[in-house]
């Protein structure tokens, strides 16, 4: 046998396509492209039957398509929060986002305006939402193909929501916000959930994020600092000797709910809990984060604190870790009376986490059809 035709059989062929890239149960590539199982764990025996109890459970709860669900809430509503900040089953977290958001609502009162907006209309932010797409989730194989369906679908979600609302438009993170819905619900289904938020379906809403001088996140993140310094008054304190504000470290928390940069599990559990209870567990969770690292705060200058804001350890991220801790934590019940001035504007700041607006919890969503 010739010695090089030998060699060659072994020699990689550098017209072959790329070996396939492991990703992980939600889509994401691992960084890590071995083939050791993903998170090895010795499970219990019995946990597939527990997962399956749960399910039969949530689905008798929810109904054929949600028609059961809005009866459910009003006869046992302790059991359905108990069973959301639990975790929503993934198979049917985009049903019940869609559910406990309002959204349904809404896009069954608002037939064919979505085409409409994608089909028929221009946007102002176009440009800036092309620009943007390739940055949305980058690692997740549902959005790399450039001009693929994934960028698609979110570049049209953007679009449709910017024409919808003018006055807000396009901020870059929506993008963030309308990927995650994407993941887990059709485009329609996916608008209509950002108008729900942003709008204000059942919580308090959301546009402030992202109209000009986002003066919602200032809001939050001045409140954010109040809460720091009332809970945990030495860190709160030594954030001040080292000059350390939210708007370094939590900005994006707010913006986009944790979706950009968090462990893609915790997001979602986080995500459970928003959509059914609101804002607070934003709070919640920041200050359930700074109180787990407390002690290491505590310590460390200003370089080493900014880092460490943004870099929280392994097990700081693990839900059934951080979940129950902000739950611990009652800060929706403190009442904040606060008045700051952004610039020229004086804002008077009286909200308590718990109580979100109420007078606007539900404002004009299909005056713009």
């Amino acid at each position: 046998m010739d010695k090089r035709k030998a060699s060659d059989e072994f020699e990689p062929d550098p017209n072959a396509p790329p070996p396939p890239r492991l990703v992980d149960r939600f889509g994401f590539v691992k960084q890590d492209q071995t083939n050791s199982p993903e998170g090895f764990k010795s499970r219990p025996a019995n946990e597939h039957e527990r997962e399956e109890r749960r399910l039969k459970k949530w689905r008798k709860m929810i109904g054929v398509g949600g028609s059961d669900w809005k009866h459910y809430v009003r006869r046992k509503p302790h059991v359905v929060k108990r069973r959301i900040r639990k975790g929503i089953p993934d198979c049917l977290r985009g049903l019940v986002w869609q559910l406990i958001s309002g959204s349904r609502d809404l896009l069954l009162m608002n037939p064919e305006v979505y085409e409409q907006l994608v089909l028929y209309e221009t946007s102002a932010s176009e440009l800036d939402i092309i620009r943007d797409i390739s940055r949305t989730f980058p690692s997740h194989v549902f959005f790399q193909q450039r001009h693929g369906p994934g960028q698609r679908s979110l570049y049209n979600v953007l679009k449709a929501y910017s024409v919808y609302d003018r006055d807000v438009g396009y901020v870059q993170g929506m993008g963030f916000i309308a990927g995650l819905l994407l993941l887990y619900m059709s485009e329609e289904d996916a608008f209509w959930l950002l108008v729900a938020l942003l709008k204000g379906a059942v919580h308090a809403p959301m546009e402030g994020l992202y109209q000009a001088g986002l003066p919602l996140v200032q809001q939050y993140l001045f409140q954010f600092e109040q809460l720091v310094k009332e809970y945990m008054p030495k860190l709160g304190e030594h954030f001040s000797q080292e000059m350390i504000n939210p708007s370094m470290y939590a900005s994006q928390w707010f913006i986009t709910v944790f979706s950009y940069s968090f462990p893609f599990p915790l997001a979602l559990r986080i995500w459970d809990v928003f959509l059914y209870e609101g804002v607070k567990i934003v709070f919640q969770i920041g200050l359930a984060l700074i109180r787990f690292c407390h002690d290491d705060l505590i310590k460390l200058p200003f370089e080493k604190l900014i880092h460490a804001l943004k870099n929280f350890p392994e097990e700081a991220m693990n839900p059934d870790t951080l979940l129950p801790l902000a739950f611990s934590i009652k800060a929706y019940s403190s009442q904040l009376t606060l008045h700051h001035k952004f610039d020229d504007l004086s804002l008077d700041i009286s909200d308590t986490l718990g109580i979100e607006a109420l007078g606007g919890a539900r404002r004009r969503i299909s005056e713009k059809k």
